[in-house]
């Protein structure tokens, strides 16, 4: 049975994290609460974890989790040849409501998906996202519905559709909006807006004005 932790006051949250970091070592589905919406997350290079957080979304490997992290020092070790106006996007908007596509690093064995050599990484803004990103190391991290469901702004809504196929449960209540993160591909010559979300192209053009519309 799927234990739930109110992460709204101090023992709560405490014994959620302690209890959602562990269930991440140990293989294990958490759901977590996001600046954009509720996600559901696993171990990044637990390949098992990984495979059973697509089973759960009812979500095929042509489209693999993205990967959040606590920091962007993170990024040296995940991508490779991150451009200047990639770390320039970063400085802007992270953390926050901003995935960047970039080329992992050869040498990482994780499985995510069918990525084609390339992960999406981003840094949330949410205290208790982080705080659990600070104890496990990067996660991959999908919205917290099953596939064709609207994503989740409260964890009801996010146990609802997931029930037990999660270990952990984390409460931080409502998440602030509804829209889920802006996407830029950097694997190319020019910056490309894959999905337009939390943030504008009109404001992503302001550090990057190349930026083009896919």
């Amino acid at each position: 049975m799927a234990l739930r932790y109110d992460c709204s006051t101090a023992s709560g949250r405490g014994d959620g994290l302690r209890e959602a970091a562990s269930a991440v070592r140990r293989g294990e589905l958490v759901v977590l609460p996001t600046d954009t919406v509720y996600g559901i997350g696993a171990d990044a290079f637990d390949r098992d974890a990984v495979e059973g957080l697509l089973n759960a979304k009812g979500r095929d490997r042509a489209m693999p989790s993205p990967v959040l992290v606590a920091s962007p020092d993170a990024l040296h070790d995940l991508v490779t040849d991150l451009t200047q106006e990639g770390w320039d996007l970063v400085e802007a908007f992270w953390p926050g409501g901003l995935t960047l596509v970039a080329r992992h690093q050869p040498s990482l064995t994780w499985d995510l998906g069918e990525t084609h050599g390339t992960v999406a990484v981003r840094m949330p803004s949410h205290p208790v996202a982080l705080e659990l990103l600070a104890a496990t190391g990067p996660m991959a991290v999908s919205s917290a519905n099953l596939t064709g469901h609207p994503s989740p702004q409260d964890c009801d809504a996010a146990h609802g559709m997931l029930g037990d196929s999660v270990a952990v449960y984390l409460d931080g209540g409502r998440t602030e909006a509804a829209i889920a993160s802006s996407i830029v591909d950097l694997t190319g010559p020019v910056p490309v807006l894959k999905r337009a979300g939390a943030i504008s192209a009109e404001i992503l053009r302001k550090v990057v004005p190349d930026l083009k519309e896919s």
